[in-house]
């Protein structure tokens, strides 16, 4: 049955694209080791204010060239290193440049009109870090200049209601294109980003097309959604009471293995050189395990939260990988669910159960490892210290929005959020304030949007319309005094901008537009 399946894909991509990418993309390697010496020094100095400007240059001649040239000349007196970048590399353009906003339109219009703006088609650059896609997409905005995993499903939401099936289609397939090169889907498509993936949304996204065109199309992408899944089990079946994790999977007890963020290279990221590099100096932590935790934080898409902190005001306490997020675990859970879905639409009863059985098992292990009884709400399980700190988030939200959590639980949970969370534009990441973005007093769309469906799934339609109302007008009150819509918002002061993390906040934004959209034209 998997070889008729396999054989009756469609191709989406030309013969001609593929051969390109596997010559051109997956054949780079990242800037940071393409550059070496250049790149740290670059990165270090720095050459420019924002650390991901660099690594987003398109070179101007081939990058051995380059790093010839400035072996050679970087011992002169009279050596430039900015004069030298700016001669020999091509500077990123941000993708709402130039674009005014016109605050007469509503904020519906104002979204409508991003589209085009956040739109990009399949590009080369030659010997650049971009990795080319087979169709259009839409990128966040402001310094993301390329598609992002987890974002897009949330744009997607967005892209539904304006009818954009096309390009839903298009950014469903370019993921299934990454995922068939590549083994699965990084962070972005970008050759710094391919050590790590982020929240495994694409059964989301399948599931939205499918909603859209019929059921039949998770046949389609079953062999796409299976290799995503074997991508975040891969070790599984090796681990061992003496060697319990390995990658992303966790040996919890002798019938249990969930999942955890990783990353593959221990080093500085390459658009966060400066800012690893200099906390790697601070930390207790042997650097490369430090490194490790910092961009397991990232494919998180949490980068950053007190949520992976020992100490909640100190980044360099941070231990990513020696944590079972509740988040990352229910996404897996719909994603075996999805698979077992179209596995039984496929005719294959028995693949069907399996994958069936393993999302029930999944389930179970979630409300053991990551429901928290005395504090009665889910939290995130250290299985190094075997216990739950408490870092309350909105990740508690993931189990009432995949209907895992029981009427009990559900009800504890939807207290917390009200009591604690809620505030006058919304609800915060979580309840601390430390300078991190993931953290008080920022809100951001995806999370308001799992929280409010969450609660509407369980019958807490009234603070799900409070949730609702409070993060519309507070997009709406920052739309009409700036013409913007950003990345994350002040949910506390709705006076003021967010703020916090390591670049300034960004416009544009497709994962805000996205959530905005269909928040405003879902009825309930």
């Amino acid at each position: 049955m998997r070889l008729l399946i396999a054989i009756a894909q469609p191709l989406f991509f030309s013969l001609t694209f593929l051969l390109t990418v596997l010559s051109h993309a997956w054949a780079q390697v990242a800037p940071d080791v393409k550059y070496g010496e250049l790149f740290k020094a670059v990165q270090l100095e720095p050459v420019f204010e924002d650390s991901k400007t660099f690594p987003d240059c398109i070179p101007l001649s081939p990058p051995e060239t380059i790093v010839q040239q400035y072996k050679a000349q970087k011992d002169q007196a009279d050596f430039d290193l900015k004069a030298f970048v700016m001669e020999h590399f091509q500077l990123p353009v941000s993708p709402s440049s130039g674009f005014l906003s016109d605050t007469a339109q509503t904020i519906q219009e104002h979204i409508q009109a991003l589209w085009p703006v956040l739109t990009r088609q399949p590009t080369e650059e030659p010997n650049g870090s971009l990795i080319s896609l087979p169709n259009a997409y839409i990128v966040p905005g402001g310094r993301f200049r390329e598609i992002y995993y987890w974002d897009s499903y949330f744009t997607m939401l967005g892209l539904e209601v304006s009818q954009r099936y096309d390009m839903i289609e298009n950014m469903v397939d370019n993921f299934s294109f990454l995922i068939e090169q590549g083994g699965f889907i990084p962070n972005g498509n970008r050759t710094y980003y391919l050590s790590r993936a982020q929240p495994p949304f694409y059964s989301l996204m399948v599931q939205l097309l499918a909603d859209i065109k019929g059921d039949s199309l998770l046949v389609k992408y079953l062999p796409y959604l299976e290799k995503e899944y074997l991508f975040w089990m891969d070790g599984s079946e090796q681990l061992t009471t003496d060697r319990p994790a390995f990658r992303r999977v966790v040996k919890l007890d002798e019938q249990t293995i969930l999942n955890r963020y990783w990353d593959d290279r221990p080093s500085p990221r390459a658009e966060a050189y400066k800012e690893d590099y200099s906390l790697a100096q601070k930390t207790k932590q042997d650097q490369e395990q430090f490194y490790r935790n910092i961009r397991a934080a990232c494919e998180s898409g949490w980068d950053f939260s007190s949520r992976w902190l020992r100490d909640p005001q100190d980044l360099s306490t941070i231990h990513t990988t020696e944590l079972i997020p509740v988040d990352l675990n229910c996404l897996l859970y719909h994603l075996e669910q999805t698979i077992a879905e179209a596995y039984g639409l496929a005719g294959d009863s028995v693949n069907q159960r399996a994958y069936e059985q393993k999302a029930t098992d999944r389930k179970e292990a979630i409300r053991k490892y990551c429901w928290d009884s005395q504090k009665k709400f889910f939290l995130d399980y250290d299985f190094v210290t075997q216990e739950n700190p408490w870092r309350p988030s909105l990740a508690a939200a993931y189990p009432l929005f995949f209907q895992i959590s029981s009427a009990r639980e559900s009800r504890m949970v939807a207290r917390r959020l009200e009591k604690d969370f809620l505030q006058p534009g919304g609800l915060p990441t979580t309840t601390v304030t430390t300078g991190q973005q993931w953290d008080a007093p920022n809100g951001w769309a995806p999370l308001q949007w799992i929280a409010i469906q969450g609660l509407y799934h369980y019958g807490f339609d009234k603070l799900a319309g409070d949730i609702k109302d409070k993060w519309i007008e507070n997009n709406i009150r920052v739309y009409e005094n700036t013409g913007k819509l950003v990345e994350k918002y002040n949910v506390y002061d709705i006076t003021l901008e967010a703020g916090g993390g390591e670049y300034p906040v960004q416009d544009g934004f497709g994962w805000s537009n996205g959530v905005l959209l269909k928040l405003i034209n879902q009825v309930q």
